[in-house]
């Protein structure tokens, strides 16, 4: 099985811990990517993370994805989930078990947000958890997948 899942961050997530805390939380990128990588590993799974700004870009990371045949991709494509059919398409065309996550709960905030079109090629959509909502994603990736819980080793506790 592969080992490997892509986190996928989109624009304005390289702000996280400053960019709207009242919205998003004092957590930054940094430990969001922590977070991945513990979880991840407790189901013997490498989180790749990655984040861009550019469409285009987190359009190549998918594909790359696809390339290096990933187990999953979790992602967070912030604006573009409302906007880009083109982001929808990549994933929709890679058939790779994806998880859409939201931060914040898009079903609560502007209506403009309430349509995602990442969703749509997504088998899950989690929103609303915080950053929490990544280890969710992940945890139920890794069911989706049939990766299963690594038994801590006596004498070490399991890190989330």
């Amino acid at each position: 099985m592969a080992r490997t899942i892509y986190v996928l961050n989109g624009p304005n997530l390289n702000l996280l811990g400053t960019r709207e805390p009242e919205t998003y939380g004092h957590a930054s990128l940094t430990d969001v990517e922590k977070l991945c990588k513990a979880t991840a590993a407790q189901f013997g799974l490498v989180a790749d993370c990655r984040q861009s700004n550019r469409e285009g870009e987190l359009i190549d990371f998918v594909h790359e994805a696809h390339a290096n045949k990933a187990a999953g991709i979790v992602i967070n494509a912030g604006g573009y989930s409302h906007t880009s059919i083109a982001l929808h398409d990549a994933l929709a065309a890679v058939k790779i078990p994806t998880v859409e996550v939201h931060i914040s709960n898009i079903h609560a905030r502007e209506n403009f947000r309430h349509h995602s079109f990442t969703a749509k090629a997504a088998f899950a959509s989690l929103c609303g958890f915080g950053i929490d909502g990544y280890r969710l994603a992940i945890n139920g990736l890794a069911a989706k997948i049939g990766a299963k819980e690594i038994e801590p080793k006596i004498g070490t506790k399991a890190k989330a």
